[in-house]
């Protein structure tokens, strides 16, 4: 029977059931991934499968129909379930920060795309710090009330699960996700029917299955292509995350873009603002463009215009090689049909899009390009890959200031109430109260500040304690499954009291997880050390075609099986969601190494700052604007070194010394009731400062504020009066495209007086519209400020020339005049430029 099959029998078989509708709603929201009011429900009908899964889907499921039947028949019970429901439903339908703050917004919907999401371990369809971030900003939206629609894949096999064999080799492997034991339901038509898409590929058609998740007030819709009516190769489309090669990768952003726009079309939904979450969902703007076509008979270039202002692209790729690329046969094959039909355009312009030179007929087709090309707005995930992102993207923005390569930056956050353990929950609600997630969080510094040493060093050695219980339990499970024997100490490791250090992610070169490896020697002295010991959880997956990343995760594996190691390390196997919540809520420091500035942001470090972690980090990513010396350790000078081995040595070196020098002693010096106080205050303080500012809370409220209200503001601006504006801004560039190579600069002239430049300078824009044009004197910015650009003022018609202007400005003397140039830049009062335009002329 298929899953489908399943879904309508085990509604059948429990419908009479009175109360099993109100169980399954419960069930079949996410929110109990970060709201534990129903845990005890679970934990009552079957205590260990729950402890096992997390996932009350897979206990409702499973619990037979004799035991729903008393538990639902105690009035205790049935009361709680009742009280739950009500609790939800009261909360969905609360005004929350965006109507409150917002009530006549024209903000309606943001459907937001992204290839995977890490909601939680019951729906296994992540890998990690991609997933990690769109699944925190779905929750952070339902908390703030924002109106985001998520849209994704269903996979059948989602990222691979792993283990660890005897010779500490990475095993990889794939258990089917039976869609019956996911908390996912079929997304059906009003007449019931299931809602299916069709999806034409060269020569056939795919049929796409649509889902739905219930992500709190929100909705996140997947397709998968494991539908009966396909070919069996295309069934499995959609069978992996990150598997395959360059062909399966580029139908599965066919189906996540293409699909995904067509779902909502299907479904009547009309967003405003379209959010791609990295450039796999690139082709979203194609065919968001081609919706538009269709409704109101424009062509593509217009249609581009007046969609792309609704668009925003934001990048999570350090360097360049990380972008998708797919070569320009394989485009053609899957593409050129629908390009030429559907689009109006030839391949050859289809391609230039994804193009930094649209005229290099050789180079891929690349997923960043299309994205950039096809927004109204591009960001980066952090302060300093912001800066990457601008550097990276600087080939489609020739001989503009790197300053001024459209590339801002959102920096992401963790969505706090699914990282913080019941412990954290408790301490942060009696000092800072109930709801504190739900708002601007104004006040929970000076709150969190005002929490007691004793208290606050309690709470931290209760979490070490549950750390220390769990990793017995976990790695004795781990060593009986891999086949090695379990009756060698288990049970002793580790020691509560004991300084515990964490470095949980994907194993990758450049991250260095190896860093701490570089002097086995001093990392054991420095772990064995009787009156000051310090012991390390490991934890993280290396893609299975990466090799190099492997061979790291068994070198780590060959030292801890070291006699004089194995006390004090051990590494846990298959790195998922659950096994991140008990890393992040316990460990006493995170350690994080990345090669600056690989690192576009990093969320593993934040996950620990509400539950009382302390940060030692390479300033890369978030840690570059985060860190302060009352609030963690940084590792490295805050510059980049090109992956030199020689650097590598140095940084490691430092990292030895700043544990024994600082991050140690400080641990272990205690006042007379036992209390590290220096400890404790950098844990106040990164409690307090940190926790709400990379917090998903902060991150949504800022793209609502400064990314989606102005989008969907400028889109309906430009969709309104049948695209009239989007028609205006294409001849704008066409005439800028026709004539921008014949304008040239004339006299250029300087007076200083009255500590004034007077700068005139001469212009001919031959037969182009002054209107068109902005002229500016530019000056490069000075001790670490931005640059001056400074709009000259047009001030007369030069005789006897065809639209040549004189222009002129006053600028002050303090600096010298040859410290500024005059330049022409494009400008229309509706267009983001360089962004849409990125024509320059500068007069030297």
């Amino acid at each position: 029977m298929n899953a489908e099959g399943r879904h309508v029998k085990e509604r059948l078989i429990c419908a009479d059931i009175e109360g099993f509708d109100a169980l399954s709603e419960l069930a079949l929201d996410m929110r109990s991934s970060w709201n534990h009011g129903a845990d005890d429900v679970w934990r009552q009908l079957d205590p260990s499968l729950w402890d096992l899964t997390q996932n009350p889907w897979v206990v409702l499921q499973t619990v037979s129909r004799d035991k729903l039947q008393l538990a639902l028949g105690d009035p205790t019970f049935r009361r709680n379930v009742d009280d739950l429901l009500k609790a939800r439903r009261d909360e969905t339908e609360a005004a929350a920060w965006f109507q409150q703050t917002y009530p006549r917004s024209p903000l309606s919907c943001v459907a937001y795309f992204s290839m995977e999401y890490m909601l939680s371990e019951a729906l296994p369809i992540y890998s990690g710090g991609l997933g990690n971030v769109a699944g925190d900003q779905l929750k952070a939206a339902s908390d703030l009330g924002v109106p985001v629609i998520g849209v994704g894949l269903l996979y059948q096999q989602g990222y691979f699960r792993q283990v660890i064999d005897k010779d500490g080799a990475q095993q990889a492997l794939y258990p089917y996700n039976d869609p019956g034991q996911l908390p996912v339901t079929p997304l059906r038509k009003p007449n019931g029917e299931w809602l299916r898409l069709e999806i034409a590929l060269p020569g056939y058609s795919v049929w796409l299955r649509a889902w739905q998740v219930q992500v709190g007030r929100l909705k996140l819709y997947l397709l998968d292509s494991n539908d009966a009516a396909n070919y069996p190769a295309h069934r499995g489309i959609t069978s992996e995350l990150y598997g395959g090669g360059p062909e399966l990768r580029l139908k599965q952003e066919m189906l996540l873009g293409i699909g995904g726009w067509r779902l909502l079309a299907a479904l009547g939904i009309r967003p405003e603002v379209c959010h791609l979450n990295e450039g796999h969902a690139a082709f979203a703007v194609l065919e968001r463009a081609r919706s538009y076509m269709e409704e109101t008979g424009q062509n593509f270039d217009v249609a581009l215009a007046v969609t792309r202002a609704g668009n925003l692209f934001t990048t999570h790729t350090a360097v360049s090689a990380g972008f998708d690329r797919f070569a320009p046969a394989l485009i053609e094959q899957y593409l050129a049909g629908y390009a030429e039909q559907k689009l109006g355009l030839s391949c050859r312009d289809l391609l230039a899009l994804g193009r930094r030179n649209p005229d290099d007929t050789d180079e891929p087709f690349n997923m960043a390009c299309l994205a950039i090309r096809g927004s109204g707005a591009v960001n980066g995930v952090s302060r300093l890959h912001g800066k990457v992102s601008r550097q990276l993207f600087e080939p489609l923005f020739s001989r503009w200031p790197m300053d001024e390569v459209p590339v801002g930056y959102v920096t992401n956050g963790v969505h706090i109430p699914t990282w913080d353990s019941a412990m954290a929950d408790a301490l942060w609600t009696g000092a800072c109260g109930k709801d504190r997630w739900l708002g601007t969080m104004d006040t929970l510094e000076q709150d969190i500040r005002q929490i007691s040493d004793t208290r606050l060093w309690q709470f931290r050695t209760d979490a070490t304690r549950s750390l220390v219980e769990f990793a017995r339990e976990r790695l004795s499970r781990q060593l009986a499954i891999s086949g090695t024997s379990t009756d060698d100490g288990v049970e002793q490791l580790f020691d509560s009291n004991t300084l515990t250090l964490g470095f949980a992610r994907r194993f990758a070169s450049y991250k260095r997880p190896n860093l701490l490896l570089h002097d086995p020697e001093r990392l054991i002295r420095l772990l064995t050390n009787p009156h000051r010991p310090v012991q390390i959880i490991l934890a993280g997956k290396a893609h299975p075609a990466d090799l190099s990343g492997q061979a790291l995760i068994q070198q780590w594996i060959h030292f801890i099986r070291r006699p004089e190691v194995r006390p004090h390390v051990i590494f846990l196997s298959d790195y998922d969601m659950q096994l991140t919540e008990h890393l992040v809520q316990s460990v006493d420091v995170w350690l994080n190494t990345p090669r600056r500035p690989w690192e576009a942001c990093g969320t593993s470090g934040m996950k620990v700052l509400v539950n009382g972690g302390i940060n030692l980090s390479a300033l890369d990513g978030w840690w570059a604007e985060a860190y302060t010396p009352e609030v963690g350790w940084a590792l490295g000078d805050g510059r980049e070194h090109d992956g030199d081995p020689a650097w590598d040595a140095i940084e490691a070196d430092a990292l030895y010394d700043l544990l024994e020098r600082e991050v140690i002693p400080e641990f272990y010096t205690r006042d007379e009731r036992g209390i590290p106080m220096r400890w404790v205050a950098r844990m106040r303080e990164s409690m307090a400062q940190l926790t709400p500012r990379f917090s998903s809370n902060r991150a949504v409220r800022e793209y609502t504020e400064q990314h989606y209200l102005p989008a969907a503001s400028a889109y309906l601006k430009r969709a309104a009066d049948q695209g009239a504006i989007g028609v205006a801004l294409v001849n704008w560039r066409h005439e800028l495209e026709q004539k921008w190579s014949a304008l040239r600069f004339g006299e250029v002239k300087i007076e200083t007086q009255d500590n004034q430049h007077i700068v005139e300078v001469q212009v001919y824009l031959d037969g182009l519209a002054p209107e068109s044009v902005r002229v500016e004197l530019y000056a490069d910015g000075m001790d670490g400020a931005p640059p001056e650009q400074i709009e000259m003022m047009r001030v007369r018609p030069l005789v006897g020339a065809i639209s040549g202007y004189a222009y002129r400005v006053a600028v002050s003397a303090l600096r010298p005049a040859a410290d500024y140039t005059a330049r022409v830049i494009p400008h229309h009062e509706n267009a983001a430029v360089p962004l849409e335009a990125a024509q320059i002329l500068w007069q030297r």
